[in-house]
């Protein structure tokens, strides 16, 4: 792995490092699509927060946002993301048995 892979890897998983980030992704991967409202009552947070941890994700290129209207909608786009969660779940049971 190169030195430029490894930063761009640690930058992600501290991306992924804050719990109301990774509320918002299982959100979304539970979901085809959201608006910012749903997701805040989802992850029980703010429509600000969420928002805010929005512009992060999209900005990473984790989630995708459209507009119709004066509405926002966002989707999950790394379609590996399932999978690091999946990893991550498995991994953390096996430690909590």
């Amino acid at each position: 792995m190169t030195d430029l892979l490894i930063e761009e890897a640690a930058r992600r998983f501290a991306l992924l490092g804050e719990p109301t980030r990774l509320r918002i992704l299982h959100a979304l991967m539970d979901a085809t699509e959201l608006p910012v409202g749903e997701i805040a009552r989802r992850t029980g947070t703010s429509r600000f927060n969420a928002s805010a941890h929005l512009t992060r994700l999209s900005a990473a290129g984790l989630v995708a946002r459209r507009r119709a209207g004066t509405s926002i909608y966002y989707r999950s786009v790394d379609e590996n993301l399932p999978r690091i969660c999946e990893w991550m779940r498995e991994s953390l049971r096996s430690r909590v048995r």
